[in-house]
């Protein structure tokens, strides 16, 4: 048995084996880079690093779909079934009937079995709740906010554009729809002190979603946060330093909420800070899996587990 809820573990009991996301760019764009409320971007945004190869707008969603899966069947040769994965910036950010148009093409692809949306907290309403509710008749539905931080300094700091009152909404609104919800932190965001990282947990146990990633920050080229003076851009790091922030999270992380991952990675070549991604004595990169790994190994040392120091309200 694992010492944490685990993300693969939550699906294998839904759908009976591994589901795959198949990452989707549909075209969608940002309030905080069109103008609506700022332009370019969070400080650490650049979504670009975070896109697989298949994954373009140029593509029609389908085709987008199709390269997806190809890749995934080298990868992971299980998988029980593929959800279709709007990922690139506020997937939500777009009238109704443009928001039907690239769903719809989704889950019209035979092997598709669900829907995970992810968008920003203040680019949901209920009207559109009502509309990806509707589709759990054919499948898997799902959203995922980007929260990043529960406090609103920091939230102010990174020119997030919105406070965390309206993330709260925004989940509570789509648990209401009795919609799955996921919420996407970082940690390291600067401002942000290790205390007040590890009690993030105790307001994280408070929100009503089913799953959680946790990120490093990570310093990305092209964006604001790159161009800061060092002792402005964030907590830096060690990987033993991470790995026991973590676990001292998920100890304190209400046991039921499944964790999707510890860490996040992108390739090299968008790093503007390549010091500071983690690296064996050879030289070579850690790679996500290898996180969750030493996530274990440490919680297995401390002989702990998720939630032993949760205390329910």
């Amino acid at each position: 048995m694992m010492r944490y809820n685990s993300y693969a573990s939550y699906f294998k009991t839904l759908f009976g084996g591994r589901a795959q996301k198949l990452s989707i760019d549909g075209g969608f764009s940002c309030p905080n880079r069109d103008g609506t409320k700022g332009v370019g971007g969070c400080s650490f945004c650049n979504n670009e690093a975070f896109n697989p190869s298949y994954c373009r707008e140029v593509k029609s969603i389908t085709k987008q779909i199709d390269e997806g899966i190809k890749f995934h069947r080298w990868r992971y040769r299980k998988s029980a079934c593929y959800l279709a994965y709007f990922q690139t910036y506020s997937n939500t950010y777009a009238p109704l009937e443009v928001l039907k148009e690239r769903y719809e093409e989704a889950l019209n692809h035979p092997m598709v079995s669900g829907l995970i949306v992810g968008t920003r907290p203040d680019c949901i309403d209920d009207e559109k709740l009502d509309y990806i509710a509707s589709l759990k008749e054919r499948g898997f539905v799902g959203v995922e906010y980007g929260i990043e931080s529960c406090y609103d300094k920091t939230l102010e700091l990174v020119g997030r554009g919105h406070d965390f009152a309206a993330t709260r909404h925004a989940i509570e609104a789509t648990a209401a729809h009795g919609i799955h919800c996921g919420g996407h932190f970082i940690l390291g965001l600067p401002g942000e002190s290790i205390d007040e990282m590890r009690a993030s947990a105790e307001i994280i146990n408070t929100l009503q979603i089913n799953t959680v990633k946790f990120h490093q920050l990570q310093i990305l080229k092209g964006t604001r946060l790159a161009e800061e003076p060092p002792e402005r851009r964030g907590h830096a790091f060690e990987l033993e330093e991470y790995i026991a922030l973590v676990c001292d999270i998920v100890e304190r992380l209400r046991p039921d909420i499944a964790i999707e991952r510890f860490a996040g990675e992108v390739p090299p070549r968008y790093q503007a800070m390549p010091e500071r991604s983690w690296r064996r004595s050879d030289g070579r990169l850690i790679r996500n899996e290898e996180i969750g790994a030493m996530v274990e190994k440490e919680l297995e040392r401390r002989d702990t587990t998720q939630g032993c120091l949760y205390a329910a309200q």
